[in-house]
């Protein structure tokens, strides 16, 4: 029993120092930095790519806010990958103005994202004349704010390698899941890529919405594996002892699912790369964090062990828990104090965190009353899909249908409305402030 006891104690500690941890590095998202000097001065050549699997109804709203770049139209290419389409993908995407790659992949387990990227670049890459100095990747239900390449352009001009840029929502308030996305984006965006960025530590490419320098690729190609290529490249890159870079005015808006059945299909996705990732990088960020000896590398590692190895150490927490209670050992009164300690935390901490970001970065609060009610729900189903994932991990693709028919100038009119409102509430607390006085 006493090894119980013990066992107990260093899994909470090893929990708080790791939460105490994160706590630290997330007050640098308030840290303002210097701007980095630039290394060189020049407009970039672009190399623009939308994977896309029947995205008709989308992927024309997507083209067309490219195509309103405020950058020089001849420095960027828009190509589609017309992924194993049998709707009007191809032809929606030529008449909208963009170059068309179509691939046909029979095999299953090569009908992903990754490998769509990973065929397309080696063919780019193989052309004589290839002169793109980087490429962007969206997917094709984004939408993209026009200063989107000016400020990839800069952070390239800085020595930037590997970017994410800021990923925003275009329909947070559809539904309570697409409220849970919205929050969960919005905290990440600020607590774990903005705090890493002005902490000197590495983002995470984080799916869309990002850019990667071609000489980055040069040589070995876009090799990927697993279900989350976008955090395999990102390890991969920290592995290499590179910092990715973090883009806040970069911004894309990407449509979430509404219903909970895509939802839980799509994070369940996530689960299984989340999971692929980490038998596959474990080793090899523990081998550099040690022969590098820096605290990027060792970020990186714990991102991997802060998912599925620190959900297997809470549930495992739970179970001492409940052995020595089952046990009589621990009072009733004990033992839910000790339950509620975890568990409460985990799911309601966040709703009190996403009200700060929201009032932070000035978004609308009573609109979102729903989702942040809700959220609670959203963080548990989750716990429930990676719980799901421990024991059964389906591989199987599964397409989230994109129907919102949103194009960039709805999105400019909202987000002014919001700026109009926002002006309005200080102009009138600076007025009752000036009549107390």
């Amino acid at each position: 029993m006493q090894f119980l006891y013990f066992l107990q104690q260093a899994i909470i500690w090893l929990i708080t120092i790791y939460y105490v941890y994160q706590l630290i590095i997330s007050l640098f998202s308030f840290v303002k930095i210097k701007e980095k000097p630039y290394i060189i001065n020049k407009n970039h050549k672009f190399l623009i790519i939308l994977p896309a699997h029947n995205e008709e109804s989308v992927i024309v709203n997507l083209i067309n806010s490219i195509k309103e770049q405020d950058y020089p139209k001849e420095l960027y290419d828009i190509h589609v990958i017309a992924d194993n389409c049998s709707d009007q993908t191809e032809k929606v995407s030529k008449e909208a103005g963009a170059k068309v790659f179509v691939r046909k992949e029979e095999n299953p387990d090569k009908q992903t994202k990754g490998a769509a990227l990973q065929v397309f670049l080696q063919k780019i890459l193989s052309e004589p004349k290839m002169d793109y100095d980087a490429f962007c990747v969206f997917d094709a239900d984004n939408i993209v704010d026009k200063n989107f390449l000016k400020a990839m352009n800069k952070h390239l001009c800085q020595g930037e390698e590997v970017v994410q840029g800021y990923r925003d929502i275009k329909n947070p308030t559809d539904s309570w899941i697409s409220a849970g996305y919205a929050i969960f984006y919005w905290t990440m965006n600020r607590f774990y890529h903005l705090a890493r960025y002005n902490a000197g530590l590495s983002p995470l490419i984080n799916g869309t919405g990002f850019m990667v320098k071609m000489d980055t690729i040069r040589e070995s190609g876009w090799q990927t594996k697993t279900l989350t290529e976008d955090i395999e490249f990102s390890l991969k890159t920290i592995i290499s002892g590179k910092k990715l870079g973090w883009a806040k005015d970069a911004i894309c808006y990407d449509e979430q699912p509404i219903s909970f059945k895509p939802s839980w299909s799509q994070r369940s996705r996530w689960t299984i790369g989340h999971i692929q990732c980490l038998t596959e990088y474990s080793v090899p960020l523990a081998k550099a964090a040690n022969d590098k000896k820096t605290l990027m590398n060792f970020d990186g590692l714990l991102y991997m062990f802060g998912s599925i190895p620190m959900f297997i150490i809470t549930i495992l927490l739970l179970l001492i828990n409940a052995v020595v209670y089952l046990r009589k050992e621990m009072t009733t009164s004990v033992f839910i104090i000790n339950v509620l300690r975890y568990v409460l935390p985990t799911l309601f901490f966040p709703i009190l965190t996403a009200i700060l970001i929201m009032m932070i970065d000035k978004r609308p609060i009573k609109k979102m009353w729903k989702g942040l009610l809700m959220y609670p729900c959203f963080l548990g189903s989750w716990l429930l899909i990676n719980f799901k994932c421990l024991f059964v991990q389906d591989t199987k693709w599964e397409k989230i249908e994109h129907n919102r028919n949103i194009n960039i100038e709805d999105v400019k009119t909202k987000s002014n409305k919001i700026k109009k409102e926002n002006s309005m509430k200080n102009n009138k607390t600076k007025q009752k402030e000036k009549s107390v006085k």
